[in-house]
């Protein structure tokens, strides 16, 4: 068991190592909408750019699109430092904000985004089976809309179920805030429509990796929308929904999250591989 143990420790240093000495590239600012759509509207011909992080010297990597936080209201796309050098791409996206746009035009726009991915990956050398998505706060709330709700992503002729992993970090799953404001409902009077993650819980939705921190620390009922995220997933019979609750951190739990991101990046990538 010890040599066991001891070479397999060998193989993770090494993918470690690998990772490390790959050589990376960043593209900045590219619009994900087309010429058209950007020349018929400043606000997105300005907004909805994204960037994007990458291996220039390996074949089928893994993709990580990350939507930032700030409410639906603020924010601006970033690469995560806790994820560069892993082997991975991650693009980074800017999506238009309320309350210069009605709320759900966010979702429009992180589908967009994603399936900017579907559709450009390989181009730079990325496996489009491979393509997960995840992001903080509002951003987890787009991951999970974007990945749930299917018609976001037919949209752009993309079926969500080609995802291969929904990672959002203290997501909403009720109703958004900035929505829920936007009709004159309190933040305080929860709310499950058709603007809600738990609305479309389903058993054919790619991996969910739920994400929060401690129930004491969250804002609002934030681990308890997505406790009951993960029971009602179970109960519909979906068989890759996990939740991590981060004992001692607060609504800002992204730096001990990313660990987590990457293990279940890495999960996947490893279930995906041809059996031998």
């Amino acid at each position: 068991m010890k040599k066991i143990a001891f070479l397999l420790s060998l193989f993770i240093v090494g993918i470690s190592s690998f990772a490390q000495k790959s050589e990376y590239d960043v593209k900045e600012n590219i619009q994900y909408y087309s010429a058209a759509t950007n020349k018929s509207d400043s606000y997105i011909n300005e907004r909805c750019v994204l960037d994007i992080y990458y291996p220039k010297n390996i074949k089928g990597f893994a993709t990580i699109v990350w939507f930032h936080g700030g409410g639906l209201t603020g924010g601006s796309k970033e690469i995560p430092e806790a994820l560069k050098n892993k082997g991975f791409a991650i693009i980074g996206v800017n999506y238009r904000l309320s309350p210069k746009v009605k709320a759900a035009k966010c979702i429009e726009d992180a589908a967009a985004a994603v399936a900017w991915a579907f559709n450009n990956i390989a181009g730079y050398g990325g496996d489009t089976s491979l393509i997960f998505v995840s992001g903080h706060s509002a951003g987890a709330y787009l991951t999970l809309m974007t990945g749930l709700d299917k018609k976001w992503l037919q949209k752009e002729n993309i079926d969500a179920n080609k995802i291969a992993g929904l990672i959002p970090f203290s997501s909403q799953c009720i109703t958004h805030f900035e929505i829920r404001r936007e009709n004159g409902i309190p933040e305080k009077q929860p709310t499950i429509d058709t603007f809600a993650p738990l609305f479309y819980v389903r058993s054919d939705a790619p991996p969910v990796l739920l994400i929060t921190g401690d129930r004491e620390l969250e804002m609002l009922g934030r681990y308890e929308e997505n406790a009951y995220m993960e029971r009602m997933m179970k109960l519909v019979g979906h068989k890759q929904t996990k939740l991590y609750k981060l004992d001692g951190y607060g609504h800002g739990m992204t730096e001990p999250g990313f660990p987590l991101l990457v293990n279940e990046v890495n999960r996947i990538i490893k279930e995906k591989q041809p059996k031998k």
